[in-house]
């Protein structure tokens, strides 16, 4: 059985675990393929490189939607990013998108940072990943993140991608499929006590599902409190295919299938 981590951090520079460490238990468990999703330049070249030493890693590129109001009129950055695109072992853009959860940087940077990465992307025809977070409590603002997403997002003909780390419900779901999007489900599943994110997850088609770690972040259960690591993939994939009542195996061959035919990796 052969699972792909399609989106981990493990090249962080402050990173807990040895990455070299880290890929070999995960091996033992499985998980042969890595992505490594790049948040600001630096990153993303730390991403590359990293990507670029070890075998079946590869990198995303992304400028996250928290760094917008650093990135947005930095002209230098954006041209160095756009230098990266067309470094080895890059198979996406991303995570990009929009975060109302916090402050970080304001709307209307978040917007012009996406849509630089969108332009890119459809430039050098490479998937995105996207990160799409909403408000933290209920107020006049909620659900605005996603209405504002694809309001940019329907602008553009033939983009391709994956909503990362997926924790919505059965409206916004049905929204991704709609645009052939992949869903991204990660340790979440794991320990969320909302019962609409979990009967979501059950509608996904299994054509569409990514699995992800996010590690460090977004421990599975029973491990919550450590850090995480591409190896807990698999507790992810457990999980789903008894909560979705599918076979570990046949849940395993489709979604690294699906890993293979959106970032072209082998």
């Amino acid at each position: 059985m052969s699972l792909v981590d399609t989106h981990c951090h493990i090249h962080f520079s402050d990173y807990q675990l040895d990455p070299d460490d880290v890929i070999k238990a995960a091996q033992v468990d499985g998980v042969t393929r890595f992505l490594c999703v790049g948040c600001t330049l630096k990153d993303s070249q730390l991403a590359v490189e990293f990507a670029a030493k070890h075998d079946n890693v590869w990198a995303s590129i992304g400028l996250h939607p928290h760094e917008g109001s650093i990135y947005v009129n930095d002209h230098l950055a954006l041209q160095q990013f756009r230098e990266m695109v067309s470094s080895l072992k890059v198979v996406a853009i991303g995570e990009t998108g929009l975060d109302y959860y916090y402050n970080h940087s304001s709307k209307e940077d978040q917007k012009k940072l996406l849509r630089f990465q969108l332009d890119l992307a459809v430039e050098h025809d490479l998937p995105l990943i996207f990160h799409i977070r909403e408000v933290a409590t209920p107020s006049g603002d909620a659900g605005r993140a996603f209405d504002d997403f694809w309001s940019i997002f329907d602008t553009y003909r033939g983009l391709r991608g994956v909503v990362h780390s997926f924790s919505s419900n059965i409206h916004n779901l049905n929204e991704i499929l709609s645009r052939g999007l992949y869903v991204g489900l990660n340790g979440i599943m794991t320990f969320t006590k909302d019962q609409e994110q979990l009967e979501a997850a059950k509608d996904v088609p299994l054509d569409k599902i990514l699995l992800e770690t996010d590690a460090p972040f977004l421990t599975p259960v029973p491990f919550r409190g450590t850090i995480c690591q591409p190896k807990h993939v698999r507790l992810t994939a457990e999980f789903l295919a008894e909560l979705r009542g599918e076979d570990l195996k046949t849940l395993a061959r489709a979604t690294t299938k699906n890993a293979q035919e959106l970032f072209r990796i082998i």
